[in-house]
């Protein structure tokens, strides 16, 4: 089943999966210096914690829920299901001082396209 085709062009999931994509990779680099086994890809952890946000879900298990039944969330994962625990490590352990970056390069994304105003 292709997901592309339930998402409508102007739909915010779009927005933040492409504000997510033109981020550096350098970015994530330093969370994933390597080794270990194989992890989901940050900048998908990332769209889907930041749509999260945008929906007013903050809690890992919601998160991970929306993440099996809702189908932006499906889109933005690939159709992979990261557990609850998984998306908890990587915002609180992982990402936790790349966030700031993060947040910052989608915000002036979202300025730069005229999706936000960034005057008050």
């Amino acid at each position: 089943m292709d997901l592309e085709e339930d998402i409508p062009s102007n739909h915010l999931a779009r927005v933040v999966n492409t504000a997510v994509n033109r981020l550096d990779d350098s970015i994530f680099d330093a969370a994933y210096p390597g080794g270990g086994r194989d992890s989901y890809h940050p900048k998908m952890l990332t769209k889907v914690i930041i749509y999260a946000y945008t929906q007013r879900i903050y809690s890992s298990r919601q998160i991970a829920k929306a993440v099996r039944e809702n189908i932006p969330f499906m889109w933005l994962a690939g159709r992979q299901r990261p557990d609850f625990r998984t998306l908890n490590r990587f915002r609180s352990q992982r990402m936790r001082n790349v966030l700031e970056t993060v947040f910052t390069g989608v915000l002036q994304f979202l300025a730069d396209e005229k999706y936000v105003s960034l005057e008050h």
